[in-house]
């Protein structure tokens, strides 16, 4: 009897390639389709492959019957209408109970509208965050499944075999309904993005207000990675900047032109943030800052035209490093802050039982975000009194107190300097707004009210009543 795959995998670029080589060390038989059918011939005839439970598939038809039923497959494809395409190619030759998996970079109302009409055809879909890149997908990513639990229930045990391990726990748990996986995936890469911005602007401010050398900032971080802020994104942050130019000896960072690429997903975070009504201005911030850097040419002309201060730095030299760090730490609890209290309000807006805990345990290992740190945010959602914003845990709500002197004397310390540090500066502008019993919006709701009867509250009467003034005219 001819053998049938565990599931198949549709996109054989490198993601694709990585996950179904992963699958096959776990034991898995999986069948593989490429539209380009040399291409699927070529991945299973290639030394990575050769000698594994790979079924080369040249039709769709082909693939979907090779699998196990109810037959999952996963597609891996760029997000947005190849992936529409490539559902409406499978939706005739599936059987009612067969399942589709979206394991890439989807905009989540897709994923609840794929979801929506795949159920009216009898199929199930899920769609399933997969974060850690190339390295992740080949030996363990984060992984964040959404749709029809009986759905997730099917490929379960393929998907949680996979994953990232932190010690026996697996980062991989189901999500929630319909889009909520890919909500979250879209999340963790808008924190990605507040985290990337974090880390760089700790660098320019060692190196243009400092002078560190590349030597001494690959040092501080690589002892930084040893503490509060061991992650992923430090250590290979350590490894940038402690490496060389082949070609000219020079320290890498400084061949590489400073314009940063995007892919849209923190750009989709922060709309999300907007149409929430959800305070993320560090996210927000990192997004834009990509995108000033992109104007490079006018950057150019700019930095002939308009001055800013010439200073020197002053001070205690290592004071500042520690300030630097104490500034990065607080920031980072700030936008990771900002991104549960988004998929909080999600989880209500969409229906979603989102488990806070869980996300942040998947998030320790495969993911480009994972860190220690990621515990503690676990534990803080553990609790039998679960923190409203994670800076009023105990645990974040210290570290922001011992931290915020520090964190001030950063930012105060970058505008005397004229250097732009947009994350630091909105972290703390956030943490500064939370925190404030009584702020400026009392004049907003009255300038609101002047210009166009939108009323107000008063201080002096119940909550929920309404009230205007007819303003003298100006």
């Amino acid at each position: 009897m001819e053998q049938k795959a565990d599931i198949g995998l549709i996109g054989l670029a490198v993601m694709g390639q990585n996950l179904v080589l992963n699958m096959c060390d776990h034991g898995y038989t999986v069948a593989v389709f490429n539209r380009t059918t040399s291409k699927t011939h070529e991945f299973v005839n290639s030394p990575a492959a050769k000698g594994k439970k790979i079924i080369a598939c040249e039709t769709l038809e082909q693939l979907v019957g090779a699998i196990k039923k109810p037959a999952p497959v996963m597609i891996m494809v760029k997000a947005g209408k190849p992936v529409d395409d490539q559902i409406d190619a499978l939706v005739p030759i599936m059987e009612k109970g067969d399942i589709i998996i979206d394991g890439g970079n989807s905009h989540f109302p897709d994923t609840i509208r794929r979801n929506k009409y795949l159920a009216e055809k009898g199929l199930n879909f899920v769609g399933t965050g997969v974060s850690g890149g190339e390295e992740g997908a080949r030996n363990g990513p984060s992984i964040m499944p959404g749709g029809q639990r009986k759905a997730y229930e099917r490929v379960e045990k393929i998907l949680v075999d996979i994953s990232a391990k932190i010690g026996n726990e697996a980062c991989c748990t189901y999500i929630g309904d319909d889009g909520a996986g890919h909500y979250v995936k879209m999340v963790h890469n808008g924190i990605e993005y507040g985290d990337m911005q974090l880390i760089s602007e700790a660098y320019i401010l060692m190196k243009d207000v400092l002078g560190m050398s590349y030597d001494e900032m690959h040092k501080t971080f690589k002892k930084w990675n040893q503490g509060e802020l061991d992650s992923y994104l430090i250590d290979i942050t350590t490894d940038i900047l402690g490496k060389k130019d082949p070609e000219t000896g020079k320290p890498m960072c400084e061949i590489i032109v400073d314009k940063a690429g995007q892919k849209g997903t923190g750009m989709w975070t922060s709309q999300s943030a907007l149409t929430l009504g959800i305070a993320a201005p560090t996210i927000a911030e990192a997004v834009f800052a990509r995108c000033i850097s992109a104007v490079k040419d006018e950057r150019i002309e700019a930095a002939q035209k308009l001055r800013g201060p010439k200073k020197v730095f002053s001070g205690d030299k290592e004071k500042f490093v520690q300030a630097i760090h104490d500034a990065l730490y607080a920031s980072k609890i700030c936008s990771y802050a900002q991104g549960f209290q988004m998929m909080a309000e999600a989880g209500k807006e969409y229906g979603w039982k989102l488990n806070f805990g869980e996300i942040a345990m998947i998030w320790r290992g495969g993911c480009i975000i994972r860190a220690h740190f990621l515990q503690r945010i676990k534990e803080a959602y553990d609790r039998r009194k679960k923190p409203k914003n994670l800076l009023l845990d105990p645990y974040f709500k210290k570290i922001v107190h011992q931290a915020q002197n520090n964190w001030r004397k950063v930012v105060m310390t970058a505008i005397k300097h004229g250097v732009s540090v947009p994350a630091f500066s909105s972290a703390l502008a956030y943490f500064d707004a939370y925190r404030s019993e009584r702020g400026w919006a009392n004049l907003i709701q009255a300038q609101r009210d002047y210009f166009g009867a939108h009323t107000y509250e008063r201080v002096d009467k119940p909550a929920g009543e309404w009230f205007h003034t007819d303003w003298p005219n100006a």
